[in-house]
């Protein structure tokens, strides 16, 4: 496309409005972005300096050209190749382009369904001892709850039994302080300058340094003892790139374990707590939940046999997550000129597709802001999964997906068969950081 050629955009929101919200946007986006979206339409742009444009689309067109159709034209943004590989590395998810496509295709195998039912038994026994200490009969924080059996799983599933808790617990300590620290930094540029001039980035940059030791400790000590064990770390080790039949480097094996805690562990958790959450509401569908399980542990012992059988339990997960995304935006940049959904866009526009208010369009989903897990069951499930992004899409999508599903499904099948769950909110509330968090929800486990 020439130079000259003039470029259009969807409506414009006007900077002037932008500004205004600006404070209220840094909390909590979502009410704006709705209020953005009713009034401009699925997609609006925003004008930033004498020619950046910003485009923020709840378009299903949209959100398939970029990840898929053409998303050989469309990298991440800076927001996680820059400001994200400055304290995770160059992993699977800050990198883009020919070592992004290497690294995907090097790491694929060890996530291959075959090689995730090797690790269910591990899976399930950490999840079972996680939920041996529920306290019950009394109002619980369910999301330090989850967030704790969704780490674990990630480490056990990750290094079996081979790391002690207190290194565990320090890599959970960084992890959570510096995606905070991340957060304020992104949300907050205007202080960039006081983050750097008081010490808090030397300090974060410090304690990334030290999860990187910590980890190399752990793969320096297998590689070493030569022990051969079934988990995901193994998994790693064995694999070789294709031009070279070499083995990653420690330095990258460190980069892309990091990714897996990040990505691993606390979307699994704000999935498991929006779920929960909305079953205690449902007191109905938590019951059909209690029978699915009941019914499939009555026909087999063998957890991977049981996990292919749960259709209703993988229903409301999905509905879950249409309703409450854990990753509820993507950006991409395009690299060259495009036409996206009939706009003439200037190469580096940043795209925000927000899943959020896509799985809650009125244009693709019948009382959208109602929790209806038969969407995914039959013949309504291939309809809904045209609209669908709880992992993205297309070649970037969650390289995790299979072993989010299958945690998720033992830890609610775990618990609604050994309790009753009661909501103690009426509302839910939540903060869309990096990922959407929920915020205090609170719940009643009765045992059954």
């Amino acid at each position: 496309m020439s130079e000259n050629r003039k470029y259009n955009y969807p409506n414009k929101l006007s900077i002037l409005r932008f500004f205004l919200d600006a404070e209220g946007v840094r909390k909590n986006s979502i009410p704006y972005h709705k209020r953005y979206f009713d009034k401009l339409g699925d997609s609006f742009s925003l004008k930033i300096g004498k020619s950046k444009h910003l485009i923020l689309s709840r378009d299903n067109e949209v959100a398939q050209y970029i990840l898929q159709k053409n998303q050989k034209n469309y990298y991440k943004s800076k927001f996680q190749s820059v400001y994200l590989s400055k304290y995770l590395g160059k992993g699977l998810l800050t990198v883009d382009g020919e070592f992004w496509l290497k690294q995907r295709r090097l790491i694929q195998p060890a996530f291959h369904k075959q090689k995730m039912n090797q690790l269910v038994e591990n899976m399930n026994d950490t999840i079972v001892a996680e939920l041996d200490s529920l306290v019950t009969d009394q109002s619980v924080d369910v999301f330090p709850v989850m967030s704790q059996v969704a780490f674990n799983v990630v480490a056990k599933s990750l290094f079996q039994l081979s790391v002690s808790d207190e290194k565990l617990n320090r890599i959970k300590y960084i992890i959570e302080e510096v995606q905070n620290f991340l957060v304020k930094e992104i949300r907050l540029p205007h202080k960039a300058w006081w983050f750097s001039l008081s010490g808090q980035v030397e300090k974060h940059l410090e304690l990334a340094e030290e999860n990187n030791k910590i980890i190399q400790e752990i793969v320096e000590d297998r590689i070493t003892s030569k022990e051969e064990i079934n988990d995901l770390l193994n998994m790693l080790l064995e694999t070789r790139y294709e031009d070279t039949g070499e083995g990653m480097s420690v330095k990258q094996l460190i980069d892309e374990i990091k990714i897996l805690f990040i990505a691993g562990h606390e979307t699994t958790a704000n999935a498991l707590t929006f779920t929960l959450y909305l079953l205690a509401e449902n007191p109905e569908l938590q019951q059909k939940v209690f029978e699915e399980i009941t019914e499939i542990q009555s026909e087999t012992i063998d957890v991977v046999e049981q996990l292919q059988k749960m259709t209703y339990i993988n229903a409301v997960l999905n509905e879950a997550m249409r309703l409450y995304p854990p990753a509820w935006i993507t950006d991409r940049e395009n690299v060259e000129d495009d036409n996206l959904a009939g706009y003439n866009i200037k190469k580096g526009t940043l795209i925000g597709v927000s899943f959020y208010e896509l799985h809650r369009n009125p244009k693709y989903w019948e009382n959208p802001e109602k929790f209806l897990p038969e969407r995914f069951l039959g013949e309504q499930k291939k309809q809904s999964m045209q609209y669908f992004y709880p992992f993205g899409a297309g070649p970037r999508m969650c390289i995790g997906a299979g072993f989010a599903i299958y945690e998720m499904c033992l830890t609610i099948s775990n618990l609604v068969k050994k309790y009753t769950i009661t909501s103690v909110n009426s509302e839910i509330q939540f903060n869309p950081l990096i990922t959407l968090k929920p915020v205090g929800v609170k719940i009643l486990f009765s045992k059954r």
